[in-house]
């Protein structure tokens, strides 16, 4: 099984791989056109709300796909078969109610778009709301299809099928990239709106294929299990109520920079892509297949294998989320220059992101064990837990906002985000032990002191190689830098691993092992 396991992490972390460099492609082509800007501001407030449906309540790991394989794998009774009639009514009428709520919000949010972005950009100017509201009129259909590409996702995993789920975000990135390459960029931004909403459609119909294989027809009904429809209920709702609670610490942003110079929230928009790169592959190459085994575990009451796997897991995440982390934190600025500074992206924008982009990176380990640990309190059926959280960190999230963005701007805001996931991956961490699991904390202290080590002594020699590199090559360009960050982290990877090897970590040895296996075959 944890064979499976990691060949399928694996060939999910290829595919979302891919899909990321679409992401960063067209984040790329966006900043080119429209740099940090009024017009980027504006589309990218006006795209937070759409994203709430589409990425975070229907995305993977959101409530919908959640909800899905939670129910979902426990009555399925063979995903070699066809789904049994009763299975099919229950999707069916799960799509059906999900489908009409989103319609109705897609309705409310077209018509009350002005309204709307004039409270969660109250501080910024006249031009700017309205542009935003304008962008939003047009994305609102967006929301429409959120919680039912959920669906489609949660069914897919359900049926051992991730290819197409992890594959399908680069769908909207490859529409956008289309447009902007076509069609010259124009002073509303209206192209790049219109392209997006096209992409979001295109994600849903990305799906189709995997549905029809599995043995699902779409006819709309609202005959189905009562008992089931509940159970649905019980994990959906609370986990919706959390996802919003969540969002609205992104609108507490979105008021608080809407008060600091131009192209501010396009700067932390920029910030959280880079961030979501390496977060994206890693949760999802991991997190994706272990959360069907998770919630298999509790059902069959298998607790040793749960803490097993959360364990191996959690310790994978960790390994590489310690390299990745003080990469970004040395190297950040340079990241942000070979990425983006380009067009109409200048030094000046270069420095908001990468000001941004240091302060949250600071939340990549602390983020892990969050998002894994929920995973557990879902397989649970218990999602009211993480919600209580949630509710919580909104008080604190505010409380920081007003005392940091005072004192370090950009930073501040994202300064504020990280200290609400270190409280948020404590309190669950705390109060998963309510569930009469041991989760064995203890086991995690040496392989952190380890990774901890490693990251530190690898850090040293990156930063040395940095030294020799700018005396040998003093002028700063696009391509010195790349090739530089490209050394430092094939560089920095080899050293880092070998560090871990010779404080004996088990993941590094255990990597060792597989590829001599595969040498000897």
């Amino acid at each position: 099984m944890k064979s499976n396991l990691i060949k399928t992490s694996i060939m999910i972390a290829l595919v979302t791989i891919l899909s990321k460099f679409a992401g960063f492609f067209r984040d790329v082509m966006i900043a080119k056109a429209y740099g940090a800007t009024l017009v980027s501001d504006a589309y990218f407030y006006a795209t937070q709300l759409p994203a709430l449906a589409i990425i975070l309540l229907g995305g993977l790991g959101g409530p919908f796909h959640t909800a899905t394989v939670a129910v979902f794998s426990k009555i399925i009774p063979n995903i070699e078969e066809k789904p049994p009639q009763e299975v099919k009514k229950l999707f069916n009428s799960f799509v059906t109610i999900t489908g009409i709520f989103f319609a109705i919000l897609a309705i409310l949010f077209w018509v009350f778009a002005p309204q709307i972005i004039n409270i969660i950009a109250a501080n910024g100017s006249e031009n700017l709301r309205t542009l935003a509201a304008s962008h939003l009129k047009i994305l609102s259909p967006i929301i429409l299809i959120g919680g039912i590409i959920g669906i489609f996702y949660g069914i897919a995993n359900v049926y051992k099928e991730f290819f197409y789920t992890s594959l399908s975000p680069a769908i909207l990135s490859i529409v956008v990239i289309v447009s902007l390459l076509v069609l010259p960029p124009d002073t509303y931004g209206y192209v790049l709106v219109w392209a997006t909403l096209a992409g979001a459609f295109g994600q849903l119909l990305f799906q189709l294929p995997v549905f029809f294989k599995a043995g699902f027809t779409y006819v709309p009904t609202f005959h189905f299990d009562k008992e089931k429809m509940k159970k649905i209920g019980e994990i959906l709702f609370p986990a919706i109520l959390g996802t919003t609670i969540g969002q609205i610490n992104i609108y507490i942003d979105m008021f608080f920079t809407s008060s600091l110079q131009e192209g501010a929230w396009t700067a932390i928009a920029y910030a959280n892509r880079v961030f979501q790169f390496p977060v994206g592959i890693l949760i999802t190459a991991m997190l994706v297949p272990l959360f069907p085994m998770f919630s298999k575990f509790v059902g069959d009451k298998d607790f040793s294998s749960l803490k097993r796997y959360f364990h191996d897991g959690l310790n994978s995440l960790f390994f590489l989320a310690f390299y990745l982390t003080m990469f970004i934190l040395i190297f950040c600025q340079d990241i942000i220059m070979v990425l983006f500074q380009r067009g109409n992206f200048d030094t000046n924008a270069t420095l908001m992101v990468s000001e941004a982009l240091f302060f949250i990176t600071l939340s990549l380990i602390p983020y892990m064990a969050r998002d894994t640990i929920t995973r557990i309190f879902y397989s649970f059926d218990d999602s009211k837990t993480p919600f209580i959280v949630a509710i919580c960190s909104v008080a604190i999230k505010i409380l920081m906002n007003t005392i940091f963005v005072k004192i370090y701007g950009i930073g501040g805001i994202m300064l504020s985000t990280t200290l609400v996931t270190i409280f948020n991956a404590t309190l669950l961490s705390i109060l998963i032990l309510k569930k009469q699991v041991s989760l064995d904390y203890k086991g995690f202290i040496s392989p952190l002191i380890k990774m901890t080590l490693s990251a530190l002594l690898t850090a040293g020699i990156c930063v040395g190689i940095n030294y020799l590199y700018m005396g040998i090559i003093p002028e700063i360009t696009w391509l010195s830098t790349f090739i530089k960050l490209g050394i430092l982290f094939v560089v920095g990877g080899i050293s880092y691993f070998i560090f871990a090897l010779i404080f004996k970590l088990s993941v590094a040895k255990l990597v060792v092992e597989r590829i001599l296996a595969k040498i000897r075959r």
